[in-house]
């Protein structure tokens, strides 16, 4: 219900009636105005998205505040979204105040502060994740992180470290013999460092010749040690060769498993390695060798090690867990061949293939090797 009213004063009210039976009102000097704002208003309640403005003035740290207690987080995502909850330039302006230009500031900041890019990015998509589940309790109409560009990133090929095989094969040789699996499991199967730590003796199939990836352990200090399903709920099956198996064969004859879960590497009390400790060894295997590598450095070399082999990107996907084959193709995209590759690749084998034709038929008929 909807009505213009001429107040005594000279000015005209308008009013209407929201989908939960609220009485709004709001006064104009111009009475076309007033039919103006009414139109609009209604039309948004007829729609469905309409939004009650005294709603929409609660601060976004406010909203956030209540909202993230609903949610069902890791410690470390919580982490992350209270960095942009609390942290953000606009945390204390209310959510219906918030515009674009509020949000490109924020970015500016960060962008001064020195953060990389891709960090910035990553804060930019949390928060709009808060933005868009205030849309969806109707307290805002517009999400107003649409439309704001991410910092440029600097192109993979120039950023991304993937080892050598003589690499690989000196970080094996420095580590220390019971840590040998995490490395091999990294660089020939391409599993993540919580990956790694989550494995049991079961995940493996001696037999088919493969194994399971199910779970990953996390631990963000001070909270406790956490296993949950693999990041993005990419648990898959990696195919392995006898020569990884037989490695993992080696460990278990000379070390066993631990606990009654039977992990692969010790943690404490016969619980899987924590995070902190299998960073610590890395990183000794790493300076015994002379290297300047991460663990993720090995899901590189996995992963250029299949696409050198002729994999196509859904296989890789597949192999490496990822959320969507888009993807894998935005961060190894410059590792496939070029279509102008693969167009010389195939005038070349057409052209080779064309020429030893008439050798071919000269030598059939002569019965001689022309060669």
């Amino acid at each position: 219900m909807a009505s213009i009213q001429k107040r005594a004063n000279g000015k005209w009210r308008a009013r209407y009636r929201d989908a939960e039976d609220k009485e709004h009102a709001r006064h104009f000097t111009l009475k076309r105005d007033a039919e103006q704002w009414l139109a609009t208003v209604t039309a948004s309640v007829v729609r469905g998205d309409y939004v009650d403005p005294k709603a929409g003035m609660v601060t976004f740290s406010q909203f956030y505040k209540s909202w993230s207690a609903r949610q069902v987080w890791t410690h470390g995502s919580r982490d992350s979204f209270d960095l942009i909850g609390y942290g953000s330039t606009f945390g204390n302006v209310p959510l219906l105040k918030i515009k674009r230009s509020h949000v490109e500031t924020w970015i500016k900041t960060m962008t001064n502060a020195g953060l990389a890019p891709q960090t910035i990015g990553n804060r930019l998509g949390l928060a709009r994740s808060v933005f868009t589940a205030a849309i969806g309790d109707q307290l805002i109409a517009v999400d107003p992180t649409r439309g704001v560009k991410k910092p440029r990133k600097r192109h993979r090929e120039f950023t991304m470290r993937i080892p050598t095989g003589e690499e690989v094969n000196a970080l094996l040789n420095a580590a220390d013999p019971y840590f040998r699996p995490a490395i091999i499991m990294g660089a020939f199967a391409g599993l993540r460092q919580g990956e790694i730590a989550g494995l049991q003796l079961p995940d493996f199939d001696f037999l088919g010749r493969q194994v399971y990836v199910q779970r990953q352990v996390q631990r963000r200090s001070p909270h406790p040690i956490e296993i949950r399903a693999p990041k993005y709920n990419s648990e898959r099956v990696i195919f392995l060769p006898q020569s990884v198996l037989t490695e993992v064969s080696k460990h278990l004859q000379e070390f066993g498993t631990y606990g009654e879960d039977q992990w692969l590497l010790m943690g404490k009390d016969g619980g899987p390695i924590w995070p902190r400790q299998f960073g610590y060894r890395f990183e000794a295997a790493a300076t015994k060798a002379g290297l300047d590598v991460s663990s993720h450095d090995l899901r590189h070399f996995f992963a250029s090690g299949l696409i050198a082999a002729g994999c196509d990107v859904v296989t890789v996907q597949r192999a490496m867990g990822h959320k969507s084959a888009s993807v894998t193709l935005d961060t190894y995209s410059h590792l496939w061949p070029s279509a102008e590759d693969r167009t010389r690749n195939a005038i070349e084998s057409v052209f080779a293939e064309t020429l030893a034709d008439p050798v071919r038929t000269a030598e059939s008929q002569t019965g001689t090797d022309l060669h």
